[in-house]
């Protein structure tokens, strides 16, 4: 039996009214789960909503804010997701959730006012499985500002057109999505063995299937990155080795970007053997040829942060220098270790520390 042909299926088109299920596993968010919930339930569509938290084993109080916004909006169902896995908890809202149209929602993100209704109205002009936009990355200290920066810009994480923008049209992925459910059953939802990454691997089962996956421009997420150093190096060591567990599992599926940043310390590996050599024989030739991938980035790098996107004061830049390796070398690292080895039970530990205080 031949495969569908990638893009060629229609997905069905339910009626406007027939409402719409925004799922959002949580797991330590007392400081964005009030403004994710609020920025939610104020999108205007036609027809009923609801909105199911699958709450994780948080340690900050998180549970008693989504019991009290829980009482006070019906609208608002929670369900325990003791694994914390996001594709559990994300599978585990979409059990419980009741229409036909889903609309993923991350607690570290804010919707942008209309998102949904033009998600929709997108989703039908296309017949797409899954709509997305772009993530626009935001922060409030120097720090978290900085990671912001890497996040919009190519040089942080070039490639997807959800994090630079680019033309509506066909996409690989979407960020977070806005999906039709009998889609979702069919392909059987998302791949619980997979802590990171789950959403383009969902969607590459969609796009094998026959189905569009669509990328909006006109479609915006606020997203809120992690707040120390620490937890950002936590969070993409994760991000890369479940990145190279995807490679290992989907090796004819996999775009180049994935393997930009193990190449950078392949090339930093070489380059620092070469020169210590050099050193040890007291032989010059620093210029070597083998020395320049590592200089190109070293360029790269301070091109981002003393540009226009490094920010605006020297502090800033400063920042933005700072963590456009830290994101990369640590995303290198858990690439290469899992390549080798397999993800196994890799976790985002930069989600799993609740000692934060409240936003202003």
């Amino acid at each position: 039996m031949p495969l569908p042909t990638p893009g060629g299926r229609d997905a069905p088109v339910p009626p406007d009214d027939a409402g719409v299920s925004f799922v959002m596993p949580v797991l330590n968010e007392h400081r964005y789960l009030r403004r994710a919930v609020a920025s939610t339930l104020s999108q205007a569509v036609p027809g009923p909503v609801e909105l199911v938290l699958a709450l994780g084993p948080s340690s900050d109080g998180t549970d008693a804010i989504a019991r009290e916004l829980a009482d006070a909006d019906e609208r608002i169902v929670l369900v325990a997701n003791p694994a914390a896995d996001i594709p559990v908890g994300l599978n585990l809202a979409i059990r419980a959730s009741r229409y036909p149209t889903i609309v993923r929602v991350d607690a570290h993100s804010e919707l942008s006012p209309g998102y949904t209704r033009r998600a929709l109205d997108t989703l039908r002009r296309v017949r797409a499985a899954n709509v997305g936009g772009v993530m626009r990355a935001d922060g409030r200290s120097p720090f978290q500002r900085a990671v912001a920066r890497a996040y919009n810009s190519r040089v942080g994480l070039g490639g997807g057109a959800y994090h630079g923008g680019g033309t509506e049209g066909p996409a690989e992925s979407a960020y977070l999505g806005v999906m039709r459910r009998s889609v979702l059953e069919e392909v059987g939802l998302f791949d619980e063995s997979i802590r990171r990454g789950e959403d383009w691997e969902l969607n590459l089962r969609i796009r094998r299937a026959g189905y569009r996956v669509w990328f909006d421009p006109g479609l915006s997420v606020v997203y809120w990155p992690r707040e120390s150093w620490t937890r950002l190096v936590r969070q993409f060591r994760a991000t890369g080795a479940w990145r190279g567990e995807l490679v290992r599992r989907y090796p004819r599926g996999t775009p180049l970007r994935f393997f930009a940043p193990p190449a950078l310390l392949v090339s930093a590996a070489v380059s620092l053997a070469v020169a210590a050599g050099q050193v040890a024989r007291r032989r010059g030739g620093l210029m070597s040829v083998l020395h320049l991938p590592l200089a190109a980035y070293a360029t790269l790098v301070a091109v981002g942060a003393l540009g226009r996107g490094g920010g605006r004061g020297w502090r800033d830049k400063a920042w933005t220098a700072a963590v456009l390796p830290s994101m990369h070398v640590s995303w290198g690292a858990g690439f290469l270790w899992a390549l080798v080895r397999g993800a196994r039970d890799t976790v985002d530990t930069s989600r799993l520390d609740g000692r934060n205080t409240p936003l202003p």
